[in-house]
């Protein structure tokens, strides 16, 4: 993985989290919201080999850290993030099967944020933090995998495009 990349991939990462905080944050959805940056570091997860899907994930926690919106230890998304590149790179061959199918693809990538979003609850809990009600948690990672599954397909071409765009030549 060259550094041209890994500094191309961390600028588009970090257009997707402005566009998270000053677009998507703002819409009112029914129950609840939807994280576009965290449904799009999945899917560069899921498409990125062992070393990339772990460089990345820390890389898009530590941009989720900088959120003005996040009242969390700093860091503590940089772990959920590495966490789940870790989880992404050790199952890189079952992965493979997800992103042949689109439906299948997106189910697996609504399911992945959900898991997300469920470690951040369990490391929140684990540093002190007051995570809320456990049904209310539940309820919030229920409703943005929900989301996630019926918005993701309008970016999925975009992010998945955006990433070739991003690869050297030496690696296409």
């Amino acid at each position: 993985m060259s550094q041209l990349r890994v500094f191309n991939t961390s600028i588009f990462l970090f257009v997707i989290f402005l566009i998270q905080e000053t677009i998507v944050s703002r819409i009112n959805f029914p129950i609840n919201g939807f994280s576009l940056y965290i449904a799009a570091l999945m899917v560069v997860l899921s498409l990125e080999d062992r070393t990339g899907s772990m460089v990345f994930g820390f890389i898009g926690g530590v941009i989720m850290d900088l959120s003005i919106a996040a009242d969390t230890p700093f860091g503590q998304w940089a772990l959920v993030m590495t966490v789940m590149g870790y989880l992404f790179s050790i199952n890189k061959e079952s992965i493979g099967d997800f992103t042949e199918t689109p439906v299948v693809f997106v189910g697996f990538i609504s399911i992945a944020s959900g898991l997300s979003l469920i470690f951040f609850a369990i490391v929140g809990t684990l540093l002190g933090e007051e995570m809320g009600g456990i049904f209310r948690n539940l309820r919030l990672i229920f409703v943005n995998s929900l989301w996630t599954f019926l918005i993701i397909p309008l970016f999925l071409p975009f992010i998945v495009k955006m990433r070739r765009i991003m690869l050297t030549s030496r690696e296409k």
